[in-house]
């Protein structure tokens, strides 16, 4: 059977006028053989880069085959995006999540409840990510228990930022899926916004759609711009507390002083371009963590441009931690609005592979005790540094 590309569906919050090229469900190909066949590999390529998101479903697969096919996009890569050596990370927000499999380290076990006797691992209770543990404020107990009312977590990118690159692609497979009625997130950011999802979905959010919906002030600023992240961002977070739609931290001081992290370099720290080129369509995609942030560097407009508008036209360093996720927060925001979301209705034995360096995720809900979610998550930190937008695009969204 060919390899076919078939859209995917769309539930009817999303504005599909957005995602005519989003998405699509692979046929006719196992995800397993796709590493040892170079032909299939490159029309597969092609088609995450594309599309951004494929999925394949109802197939059986091997943590090895797993691990094979994201190391085919990036060949020299070896390490998982946080590292191998988990036992560098208990200081920081991210130690509960990273359960490795031992014979194949580069793949992780996640999801909710206790697992015994799985891949080498004798026993493990799985902890879902829940806003309970790490926003600001939280959702009523009764209305989660009455309404299904939730949040989205924490809106990221699968990368360390701190001495390894982001990952090109992640692999998230779904082994257990617990089934219930949807669940309904709130924003809770006095917009009124809410968005029903399945329950236990993985939420995306397209980075190409979050430039494009930038104000012309912003997108002149973004072409110019570049972030810069703490040192052992998630030991430097571990204290702090997101606001309630997951897109940032509340700034109050809580974050762990620089001088009080595990021994640190500064020429690991990370300083990455605002908006990363997608190597297939050429497309800018606004891809920032905005919880690991500390500073932004913003290039000045051209000196023949004499029109001298917008946000820092001279340049700039900002330095202001409130005022660079304030920033943060007015340029993503909209991009996570409730008809921007695909909420993937996941369905035991889903492949979702992604462009790891074009969208955002966050898990969303909460189950009942006794309801288990087991996925395996596979992405590895690049070889490659991000390419940064060149000159011309400054020209083009001056």
């Amino acid at each position: 059977m060919p390899l076919t590309l078939e859209p995917i569906p769309f539930p009817p919050s999303l504005d599909v006028s957005h995602f005519q090229d989003f998405g699509r469900e692979v046929k006719g190909v196992h995800p397993g053989d796709v590493a040892q066949d170079q032909r299939l590999f490159h029309d597969i390529e092609d088609a995450l880069y594309t599309h951004d998101l494929l999925l394949f479903r109802d197939v059986d697969l091997t943590p090895e085959q797993q691990h094979s096919l994201v190391k085919a996009f990036d060949t020299s890569a070896e390490q998982y995006a946080h590292g191998n050596d988990h036992e560098k990370a208990k200081k920081t927000v991210l130690h509960s999540y990273l359960n490795t499999i031992p014979r194949v380290p580069q793949v992780q076990v996640i999801g909710h409840g206790t697992v015994r006797d799985h891949e080498g691992i004798a026993e493990v209770t799985l902890k879902h990510g829940h806003h309970k543990t790490f926003h600001k404020t939280q959702i009523p107990v009764t209305d989660e228990e009455k309404y299904g009312a939730t949040r989205f977590f924490r809106w990221h990118m699968d990368a360390a930022l701190y001495n390894f690159e982001p990952a090109k692609v992640t692999a998230l497979y779904g082994l257990k899926v617990p089934q219930g009625p949807p669940q309904v997130v709130r924003y809770d950011d006095g917009t009124g916004d809410e968005l029903e999802v399945p329950l236990g979905t993985t939420a995306f959010v397209s980075g190409k759609v979050m430039f494009d919906a930038l104000p012309k002030d912003l997108k002149s600023f973004a072409v110019r711009a570049r972030v810069r992240y703490a040192p052992h961002p998630f030991e430097w977070i571990r204290n702090a507390k997101a606001v309630s739609t997951g897109l940032g931290i509340v700034s109050e001081g809580a974050e762990v002083p620089f001088e009080d992290l595990s021994e640190w370099e500064e020429e690991k720290r990370k300083t990455y371009p605002f908006l990363w080129r997608n190597a297939k369509t050429g497309e800018l995609h606004l891809q920032v963590h905005p919880m690991t942030i500390t500073d932004i560097y913003v290039n000045a407009l051209p000196a023949h441009i004499t029109e001298r508008k917008g946000r820092y036209p001279e340049g700039g360093h900002i330095t202001d931690l409130k005022e660079v996720r304030d920033i943060m927060y007015e340029m993503q925001r909209p991009g996570i609005a409730p008809s921007l979301v695909y909420p993937h209705p996941w369905k035991e034995k889903d492949l979702v592979l992604f462009h790891n360096r074009g969208l955002m995720h966050t898990v969303v809900g909460l189950f009942r005790e006794d309801q288990i979610r087991l996925f395996h998550q596979s992405n590895l930190a690049s070889s490659d540094r991000p390419e940064g937008p060149n000159e011309f695009d400054i020209e083009k969204w001056a």
